[in-house]
């Protein structure tokens, strides 16, 4: 056993030893480079390998979708329709996870309350606004949609998030008044409930960057 405690040790370090042996012997700015002619002005990166440095381009990653059959002519209607309504709101729900972030991040730089206060209520301020340009003019299928993106967008649901910024009695006005109009800021997003949405997020390109 005390062997095994000593020997142990020793392999790992001999093993560190020889990789960093390895690496000084194979310093990438000894290896040759790869000739370049005269109209080869961009610069790319370079990956060692069998003793030679080869250049390299990342690619974006690219999306191949077949082409949708449906049923019947209602359901083709039926997905154009929610299609529609995912892509009227998702802007909104990557606006709230990008405000939540910064307020996120603003709330830890300081620990004075007030100041806290102060940046919760501009935030506030900022969604009500947006609130009074655009979002009240989304239907009632539209806002649910919007609740579950931003359950998805955030990992939070609205009523998460309202419960955090402003208290737990301001959450549950909200949600009540939310269930007169036919809501629920507790809407969480599953991708395997809502697969649908999933596949026209998907594949309108948002996160093609």
């Amino acid at each position: 056993m005390k062997f095994l405690r000593f020997f142990l040790p020793l392999c790992v370090i001999i093993s560190a030893c020889w990789t960093l042996n390895v690496r000084a012997q194979e310093d990438p700015s000894s290896l040759p480079k790869p000739k370049t002619g005269k109209n080869d002005t961009i610069r790319v990166a370079l990956t060692q390998y069998n003793g030679e440095m080869i250049p390299w381009i990342a690619l974006s990653e690219v999306r191949i979708f077949g082409q949708r059959t449906f049923r019947s002519e209602a359901d083709r209607v039926a997905f154009n329709r929610l299609r529609y309504n995912v892509l009227k709101v998702m802007p909104y729900a990557l606006y709230a996870k990008r405000r939540y972030g910064q307020l996120e991040y603003d709330l830890s730089q300081t620990k004075d309350r007030k100041e806290q206060r102060k940046l919760v209520k501009a935030c506030d301020k900022e969604i009500k606004d947006m609130f009074n340009r655009e979002i009240k003019e989304l239907t009632i299928t539209q806002g649910q949609i919007l609740t579950k993106l931003i359950d998805r967008e955030v990992g939070r649901t609205t009523y998460d998030i309202v419960k955090e910024t402003k208290g737990g009695f301001n959450a549950f006005l909200y949600q009540s008044v939310a269930r007169v109009v036919g809501h629920n800021l507790k809407s969480k997003y599953d991708p395997r409930e809502d697969r649908e949405i999933e596949s026209i997020i998907i594949s309108s390109g948002y996160y093609n960057y």
